[in-house]
């Protein structure tokens, strides 16, 4: 027996039904497009920043404001984004992370180091920075997580549970986010930056963005190429090596004190000996004199300040970051003081003003506490693993651009230890250590392993782009373009 066939007219109903049913589900899709497009655009609207008290007129446009990371909680993350100098529709996306942990990317990277507006002495005007990071590339600072800066959470027992893992979730959950409300930039290349304890954040975070666009859905898929670290605390065993080693080689400390801690301390383990502590409270005690964070620059002695900025330590250590014994020390928390010493507390005059913080759309809840670098109300580390370098060698074995950079002045994480951890990872070298220049001046040196580009700035403290801006925006330009550092003098 034959089917039966359905006749023509019935056929051509078929189909104008599948037509109209199609027509529908494409206008209701586009209509959500449109709704969800529109509710971008009114939360972008928001957040626009117009202009800051004291600020100079700028030709891009800037951003600032909370993304929810956690509904039941009320945690939010503050952000400070610009869009590029020119052409940003052309450039890649950066995001940028101090680390601490606990200190401010806004306070850091943004107002002292490289970002467009950095702070003056004695004037309630911000400068222009010649040498900004957003000049090659759209770049966004982040304070993370909670408890720092003027991000907030509205249940305060998170601030008794924060560690590495919880501050890289809530890191991610803030770029899915803020991708929502900036779909434009989903698209762009992007990559992420850091110092100091970012070590440990840029990777951990990485590694979430890496994981994610594997196992993810697709609306969740960030174009995610590439991460540079500078100074960066990365393997507990040879940072603490590396510092103590640096300290001697540049006559911070005697030949005693040296011995002493070679003798008694190992730092392949959590915990100190007595003797061992004994030997590094004179270690650090150097530190009490001269700049730890960058070994040749003045330390702050303006009387007229509140506290300079060289003394000023946190009042309670945060107990269970890394590295473990260090970190058991009150000298491990003194914070940077930069290249003129006193910045910091410029910078945190300037954030606490209640006509600034309306212009940034800051503090909306009213947090009971200032604006501080590094905050005052984070005390507890619960996780720190004591090295990065297993998922640094996973993320470049997957294809990651991995960039690390040193100022060779710092004390804090010294080039020494830098040295001593990327050979840790034992990769092959690609073209051994040559000289790379700014201008006609020796800017420093690099190498380039199988997967991993290392670079020193000639002169730079722990925060390189603060000391040596000129240099640290061609560090910059080149990782963006996966490129050598210039090899030979150029007028």
């Amino acid at each position: 027996m034959r089917a039966a066939t359905a006749s023509a007219p019935q056929t051509m109903a078929a189909a104008h039904v599948a037509v109209l049913a199609l027509a529908f589900l494409l206008c209701a899709s586009a209509v959500h497009g449109d709704h969800a497009d529109a509710a971008a655009q009114r939360q972008q609207a928001a957040d626009r920043v117009g202009r800051l008290p004291g600020q100079p007129a700028v030709p891009f446009s800037q951003y600032a404001g909370y993304v929810t990371v956690n509904e039941s909680h009320g945690r939010a993350l503050f952000y400070w984004f610009f869009e590029a100098v020119a052409a940003p529709a052309k450039k890649p996306l950066v995001l940028w992370l101090n680390g601490g942990p606990g200190c401010s990317s806004i306070g850091y990277g943004e107002a002292e180091e490289l970002g467009p507006f950095l702070v003056q002495k004695g004037k309630p005007e911000l400068k222009w920075n010649p040498y900004s990071w957003n000049k090659e590339a759209n770049l966004m600072f982040l304070e993370s997580p909670v408890g720092v800066g003027f991000s907030y959470t509205n249940t305060s027992s998170d601030l008794d549970k924060l560690g590495d893992k919880i501050t890289a979730h809530d890191a991610y959950i803030f770029l899915l986010n803020w991708f929502k409300r900036f779909p434009q930039y989903r698209s762009h290349d992007f990559y992420i930056a850091g110092e100091s304890y970012a070590g440990h954040y840029v990777p951990q975070l990485s590694e979430k963005i890496f994981d994610g666009n594997k196992q993810g859905p697709k609306e969740n898929y960030i174009n995610f190429k590439g991460f540079m670290i500078g100074n960066a605390l990365m393997d507990d065993e040879t940072d603490q090596t590396g510092m103590i080693e640096y300290a001697w080689d540049h006559a911070v400390i005697s030949d005693r004190v040296y011995a002493d801690v070679k003798a008694h301390c190992d730092f392949s383990v959590e915990n100190a000996t007595d003797v061992c502590n004994t030997a590094l409270d004179e270690y650090f005690a150097v530190y009490r004199l001269i700049d730890m964070y960058s070994l040749y620059t003045p330390v702050c002695t303006d009387a007229s300040l509140s506290s300079s900025a060289f003394a000023r330590t946190k009042k309670i250590g945060v107990h269970g970051a890394a590295p473990k014994i260090f970190s058991k020390h009150h000298g491990w928390y003194m914070q940077p003081a930069g290249y003129d010493p006193c910045t910091t507390q410029y910078s945190e005059v300037y954030f606490n003003r209640p006509d600034v913080q309306a212009a940034l759309h800051a503090n909306v809840t009213k947090i009971g506490y200032n604006w501080t670098h590094c905050s005052d109300v984070i005390d507890t580390w619960h996780d720190a693993p004591a090295s990065t370098l297993p998922i640094i060698r996973k993320l470049i074995a997957g294809g990651i651009r991995v960039w690390v950079f040193s100022g060779d002045t710092d004390g804090r994480i010294p080039v020494t230890a830098t040295r001593l951890t990327l050979n840790k990872l034992g990769l092959k070298s690609v073209q051994e250590w040559t000289p790379w220049y700014d201008h006609l001046q020796v800017g420093g040196w690099t190498i380039t392993y199988e997967g991993l580009t290392f670079v020193t700035i000639r002169g730079a403290g722990h925060e390189v782009p603060m000391h040596t801006p000129r240099q640290a925006l061609s560090l910059f330009s080149n990782f963006l373009g996966d490129k050598k550092m210039p090899p030979t003098p150029f007028s």
